[in-house]
């Protein structure tokens, strides 16, 4: 069995609203074990979403539908329905009490609009919402299994989990189990991780694993396909562990954990305060570790640091420094890095500057260029890198830069 979904609003393919509710459901269908193949999007029009079911009937097994079920006039789903299915709509009179007793009970008259959500198509079973006026829908269509949902993320997962999942482990009994793990890593360019792990990523293999890169974050996705819970447990285990060998400390972390996540953990196991003086990050450093609980901890503060004056004013960088060197250089992060060290007695401190662009930059040192350095009781360590993209990209990308320094650094010391 693979199944579709269908996602109906035209707030949805005019980018007004993000469509959370797909993903979702293609992670409780993995959970009994059925792909998703499709997810489709379809504006509230009549005609296209008729088109959208006869399409997905002819690929899918299954059909999930979210929104459409509401009481207003571009509200779609069950008419659309009644015409792919070559029936008419009725009105169901359980239905049309249900929807009366919601509004009764919270002392107002039921619209006449509302009506509408007791429709149904003739050979569509009702399927109750316990905490919204509109029901869903159990039908088949062609050789598919049809359930159509409100698109309330609250409404629609409850019913799935009380309706929805019931009747498909009833029609299609356990189709197994499709498990997730994501692993994140960073240091790495997307072709130089694949090297490592090619047999891994070879098609056909089960666990499969698949590559994706955001801003700088590559991310392997193992999905494992078992008839069971434990044997897919087992299989990821053992995918998870042979990545973890092969790519030892560029990996840090999994899911949606974020690096600095990672860092404030760290700091907490190792007892470690921090601090960061920034110029081409503009305050982002020590923005993504302020958003992890518990940083206040160890995060004992930073400076921005965004021009030359600042930097001598506050730093005490040197002018003679400044004007022979330049602020993008080596010597000049050091030197960020070891006076904020101080100035916030900090066991660890880090610093960045750089051009993000779209101005400055020299032949030597192009837009893009940003040099990190992290300071400690040992010393202090620069890292240069160049890296493509827009402005906030180059500067996001910075602040992981700087971000994995700090957790490479807090790997390496003894915890407290």
């Amino acid at each position: 069995m693979r199944a579709e979904i269908l996602a109906i609003g035209t707030e949805l393919t005019t980018g007004q609203t993000v469509d959370t509710n797909s993903p979702w459901l293609s992670q409780r269908l993995a959970e009994v074990g059925i792909p998703t193949g499709y997810h489709t999007i379809v504006p509230d029009e009549l005609t296209d979403i008729v088109e959208a079911l006869h399409i997905a009937a002819g690929r899918a097994s299954l059909i999930l539908i979210s929104g459409g079920l509401g009481p207003t006039q571009d509200d779609l789903t069950r008419e659309a329905l009644a015409q792919a299915a070559q029936v008419s709509l009725v009105e169901d009179p359980a239905a049309l009490e249900h929807i009366r007793t919601f509004f009764s009970s919270r002392g107002r008259p039921m619209p006449e609009r509302n009506r509408q959500q007791a429709l149904r198509p003739e050979n569509a079973e009702l399927l109750p919402n316990p905490i919204g006026t509109a029901p869903g829908l159990f039908l088949h269509l062609s050789q598919a299994l049809v359930f159509a949902l409100p698109g309330v993320p609250r409404e629609l997962q409850l019913m799935f989990q009380e309706q929805v999942r019931p009747r498909l482990l009833k029609h299609v009994g356990s189709a197994g189990v499709i498990l997730y793990r994501k692993i994140n890593t960073f240091g790495l360019g997307e072709s130089a991780v694949e090297e490592k792990i090619a047999d891994l990523t070879a098609r056909g293999r089960n666990p499969e694993v698949g590559i994706t890169v955001s801003d700088a974050v590559v991310s392997l996705r193992i999905i494992a396909r078992y008839p069971t819970l434990a044997e897919a447990q087992a299989q990821v285990s053992a995918t998870e562990s042979l990545i973890r060998q092969r790519l030892g400390e560029i990996v840090f972390g999994v899911e949606d954990e974020e690096l600095e996540d990672i860092v404030v953990r760290l700091a907490q196991e190792r007892k470690a305060t921090l601090a960061a003086a920034e110029s081409i990050t503009g305050g982002l450093v020590a923005h993504r570790i302020c958003r992890v609980p518990g940083a206040s901890q160890y995060f004992r503060g930073g400076i921005v640091a965004y021009t030359e004056e600042i930097k001598h004013q506050e730093l005490g960088i040197p002018w003679e420094m400044l004007r022979e060197l330049g602020a993008v250089s080596a010597p000049v992060a050091q030197a960020m890095a070891e006076a904020v060290r101080r100035r916030f007695a900090a066991d660890l401190a880090v610093a960045t500057t750089g051009f993000a662009g779209p101005t400055g930059g020299t032949p030597q040192e192009p837009i893009g260029t940003a040099y990190v350095a992290l300071a400690s009781q040992q010393g202090t360590e620069v890292v240069r890198h160049v890296w493509s993209g827009e402005r906030t990209e180059i500067m996001s990308r910075t602040a992981k830069l700087a971000l994995n320094l700090l957790r490479l650094h807090l790997l390496r010391r003894p915890t407290s």
